[in-house]
């Protein structure tokens, strides 16, 4: 039997490239997005054998239950994906509260409570491995996001203490910190100005990062780490 994989965000972007590489594996899948019609539809494509769930990631109720219900159609939990994000992209004295804690809860506190519920069923398997999708926007700030950086920024710092928490119990825990990919959260971007600053001299593709994530599940040598796939980004503007 191939692996369980919950891919939360798993419906479109970086998390949908994800699964479809993760399922050419032989993996099995759990799709969560908060539409789930939408997960569906990304299982169908997938092929037999996978699972779509709906979930706000920022209650944990809802987390709790859909663990339960990957345990009860998939079995044990081996990795775990955290693409699910929000963007509410304005300078600071424009952002509404609201917008500020949405970013925190989804893109943050989201990714802990996934972690949490993942880390129960790894521990006692005493194996598994998380990836949660960060941004370079984390590491190296960007004006007008400052609010989606600081949640980016915090994922690090909690991945990299997680790490040591459950290396012990060989559960790996690293990033990937992509730069300008093409999904719907880049859309609206003047493409042709930023990619001056990319070495390659383009945006990325959702594949792509997903190699690199893939590679990080695989890997059973790394722990605590960052992969920036960016290729190659001098500037932020």
């Amino acid at each position: 039997m191939g692996k369980v994989c919950a891919v939360f965000g798993g419906s479109r972007g970086i998390g949908r490239a994800v699964a479809e590489l993760l399922a050419q594996k032989g993996c099995r899948l759990a799709i969560i997005a908060r539409n789930l019609e939408v997960a569906q539809s990304t299982a169908r494509d997938l092929g037999a054998g996978h699972l779509a769930l709906s979930c706000d990631v920022s209650s944990e109720k809802e987390v709790q239950k859909a663990f339960e219900e990957m345990q009860r159609n998939l079995g044990p939990i081996n990795y775990l994906v955290n693409a699910a994000g929000i963007n509410r992209d304005g300078l600071l004295l424009r952002t509404k509260t609201e917008d500020m804690i949405a970013q925190i809860h989804t893109n943050l506190l989201g990714t802990m409570l996934t972690c949490k519920a993942a880390l129960k069923v790894m521990i006692q398997q005493q194996g598994g491995a998380i990836v949660n999708i960060g941004s370079i926007v984390g590491l190296k700030g960007n004006s007008g996001q400052s609010v989606y950086s600081a949640t980016k920024a915090g994922l690090v710092g909690f991945s990299r203490s997680l790490a040591k928490e459950v290396a012990k119990k060989q559960i790996r825990v690293n990033v990937v910190a992509p730069g300008f990919i093409h999904t719907e959260m880049t859309a609206h971007l003047e493409e042709d100005q930023l990619k001056k600053a990319i070495l390659l001299g383009r945006f990325g593709e959702p594949h792509e990062v997903a190699q690199a994530v893939v590679f990080l599940l695989e890997a059973s040598y790394i722990t605590g780490s960052v992969l920036v796939v960016d290729g190659g980004l001098q500037l932020m503007t």
